[in-house]
């Protein structure tokens, strides 16, 4: 039986690291097959399987179930597959590069290049983008030392042992050997990924010269000439006004991350209060300054960071309530200030906005570049009908944490909760006792992929323990990941589904609705608790236990 190591990340969640590709591929197949009770997403990479579940409970009764999992059977993906065929024009900017990095020159690339079979490993970075291994390490070659500003659609590219195709125009430091009209990314198609892990491809050298074209992203959102029935115009956005709902999990391996509200708990009392499923779209804003017009007779409620409000009807005003509902009669017009405390607020309609879902989800996707546009000024968001069954709330407390609320000096520290690891012990034991042990603040550079943290006065920069590279693995929202600076980022709703960097510790679920409104100078404190049983840990006792080596067994999944 292949060798199987399990590290917690974070209380739902469990990163398997194995012994070779075949193997990942292996385990990641039997997943899918195969789920576990409570699995939401698995997600392959070049060493390692994440997967995630729904709770606590059922990630704990995983961590017993994967050492059952048969490891060794062939992959699926190569089994009775035809190989993918990709059309290549070889004559990209760093064909020339490559072939004198691997002394075999621009022909001896191309022909190392068609002829072997290249196998999907695991999906990232962009949605469609799959990172292939080939049969042999002839054109392993480094990034490039200054990566673009944007690669085209299209473009064929090597990088380490990897060889991939950039779905859509996006920064890159792979180097460029060619470009070519395969669509990787469609959500028109059934399945909107071309490549899977377990896919293989063959690469075929043509000569003429071919037309790429940008794949479809973000949708434009519905135009007033579409929406008869009631429905909201927007007057003025504010600074960023996107449409969110509970997200789409369960993509991962094609680079889609989750997205969804960035303070779930916020758009759920939102919901609540006018009577919706948990679920549907509501309006997320950031800061204030969204105007909105009713058409038609709506029930509305506010969530989230509060924020001076005000209807205005003819020449007259009166104030909008936060955490209640209250109509906006046909012709109203609904007015956001500057939120008093906290970063996002959340406006929800009675029936839900109800423009067309992408893969499930009316999100707005920033990192993956899909769902919905963000919102512009004149944009007319039609409702949906109300669930009669369901009926409209009664004024309820916030859910801002008590720190963000206004209620202290505006200073307060702001504790969160993490569990160690997955790769604490990439860590010196000085930069472990220094993640719980002092202040952290938050930076101008936040946003819904993740909060960038500094040091406060006195404070230490994370300090790595081990210096080679980490190769890329999935991670979830929540997730510390520190890069070479020492300075953690904090993953949120849009975060990319794999990282190079190692991640330290993670935000437990139920605080990040608290970290999604923590605005920029805001202090925070992380406090280690064990990832079983969310019982906090003795100061300096950051490290998880030793990742697991299951007792090989016979059965399988």
């Amino acid at each position: 039986m292949s060798p199987l190591h399990i590290r917690w990340a974070g209380p739902r969640a469990l990163l398997l690291e194995l012994d070779s590709l075949d193997t990942v591929l292996t385990v990641h197949a039997r997943l899918q097959e195969a789920p576990l009770p409570g699995q939401v997403d698995v997600l392959a990479a070049a060493r390692t399987v994440l997967a995630v579940f729904d709770s606590r409970a059922s990630a704990q009764a995983a961590h017993a179930a994967v050492a059952m999992l048969d490891r060794d059977a062939a992959p699926v993906g190569h089994i009775g597959s035809e190989p993918v065929r990709i059309e290549v024009v070889y004559d990209g900017d760093d064909l020339a590069d490559v072939g004198r990095l691997t002394g075999l020159g621009a022909d001896g690339v191309i022909a190392a290049h068609t002829g072997q079979l290249w196998t999907a490993a695991f999906g990232g970075f962009a949605p469609g983008f799959a990172y292939l291994v080939g049969e042999h390490d002839a054109l392993n070659v480094p990034r490039r030392s200054s990566p673009r500003t944007a690669v085209p659609a299209g473009s064929v590219a090597l990088a380490g042992n990897f060889s991939a195709v950039y779905p859509r125009r996006s920064p890159g430091g792979w180097q460029l050997i060619g470009r070519t009209a395969a669509r990787m990314w469609d959500l028109g198609r059934e399945q909107p990924a071309l490549l899977r892990p377990g896919s293989t491809v063959r690469y075929v050298a043509v000569r003429e010269v071919v037309e790429i074209t940008e794949p479809a992203g973000q949708q434009d959102t519905p135009a007033g000439a579409r929406a008869s029935g009631p429905a909201l115009e927007i007057i003025t956005p504010g600074p960023q006004s996107l449409i969110q709902d509970l997200g789409r999990p369960g993509y991962g391996d094609l680079g889609v991350s989750p997205a969804g509200a960035a303070d779930a708990a916020g758009a759920r009392q939102a919901n609540r209060l006018v009577g919706n499923p948990p679920g549907d779209a509501v309006l997320e804003t950031v800061l204030g300054g969204l105007s909105v017009q009713a058409r038609g007779e709506l029930t509305a409620a506010l969530t989230g960071a509060p924020a001076g409000a005000e209807i205005r009807s003819g020449g007259s005003s009166r104030p909008a309530p936060m955490y209640a509902p209250f109509p906006l009669h046909d012709g109203d017009s609904l007015h956001l200030g500057t939120p008093d405390a906290g970063l996002r607020t959340y406006l929800a309609v009675r029936g839900g906005i109800d423009v067309p879902p992408v893969l499930g989800s009316r999100s707005t996707d920033l990192m993956s570049g899909i769902g919905p546009a963000p919102l512009a000024a004149g944009t007319v968001l039609p409702i949906g009908p109300a669930d009669q069954g369901r009926v409209v709330g009664q004024p309820e407390p916030p859910t801002l944490h008590p720190a963000l609320s206004g209620g202290g000096s505006g200073n307060a520290t702001v504790v969160l909760r993490v569990a160690p690891g997955p790769r604490d012990d990439w860590f010196t034991p000085q930069s472990l006792q220094a993640l719980t042990g002092q202040d952290w603040t938050v930076t101008a550079e936040s946003n819904r992929i993740g909060v960038r943290l500094d040091t406060t006065a006195g404070g230490m920069p994370l300090e790595r323990s081990r210096t080679e590279e980490l190769p890329s693995e999935g991670v979830v929202a929540g997730s510390l990941q520190v890069p070479p600076s020492g300075l953690p980022v904090l993953f949120l709703a849009d975060h990319p589904v794999t990282g190079g960097y190692p991640v330290i510790a993670v935000v437990v679920p139920e605080d990040l609705p608290v970290a999604a409104q923590l605005p920029p100078g805001a202090l925070i404190r992380f406090q280690a608790v064990d990832p079983g049983t969310m019982e906090p840990l003795r100061p300096g006792a950051l490290q998880q236990p030793q990742p697991t080596t299951p007792t090989p067994a016979t059965n399988s999944l």
